[in-house]
């Protein structure tokens, strides 16, 4: 039995664990760990970190910009809104001018109308003045070759001359307006 012991043993020595690495395989582990550890330390390490601040840095800077448009925007609106009052306050200015200036014109042209008016009154009771002297004038004529030719045949002599026809009729429209 010890035999068989012993080969088991020997046959166990000889047959390595697959669970325990060989010293070979770890020292070779080691330098190929090595070797990638200092070539990514070396080479992409730095362009991973260059990356990273760029990035962080365009953020930074994104922010930072976005923070100064925001201010910008608010500043502008600020201008807007101020522009947009004193617009109002313009227009309603504005307004009021065309109210005021609006009546001054509706003033005006009532006063020219009552001027125009009173002129073509005016003007009207001077040509009704005017007919009625006109129409007094004719009616006193008529008026006074009726008398004469009245008074020619009444008095029995002809009224021919002038100075005693306008005697004759000066006395008898005397004597109309009187009864009146």
């Amino acid at each position: 039995m010890m035999i068989v012991h012993n080969l088991v043993l020997a046959a166990a020595e000889e047959v390595k664990s697959p669970v325990i690495p060989q010293v070979a395989e770890i020292i070779v582990g080691l330098v190929a760990f090595s070797l990638l550890f200092l070539l990514l330390r070396s080479k992409a390490v730095p362009k991973f970190e260059q990356a990273f601040r760029e990035r962080t840095d365009a953020i930074q800077g994104g922010i930072e910009r976005a923070e100064a448009a925001q201010q910008e925007a608010a500043s502008a609106l600020a201008s807007y809104k101020a522009q947009l009052a004193d617009a109002k306050g313009e227009a309603q200015k504005m307004r009021e001018e065309a109210r005021v200036e609006g009546a001054a014109i509706i003033e005006e042209m009532r006063t020219k109308a009552q001027d125009e008016a009173s002129r073509i009154t005016a003007a009207a009771r001077s040509s009704i003045e005017a007919e009625r002297a006109q129409a007094m004038n004719s009616l006193m004529n008529e008026v006074g070759a009726i008398a004469t030719a009245l008074a020619s045949k009444i008095v029995g002599e002809s009224l021919d001359d002038q100075v005693r026809q306008s005697r004759v009729v000066d006395r008898f429209l005397v004597d109309l307006e009187g009864s009146k």
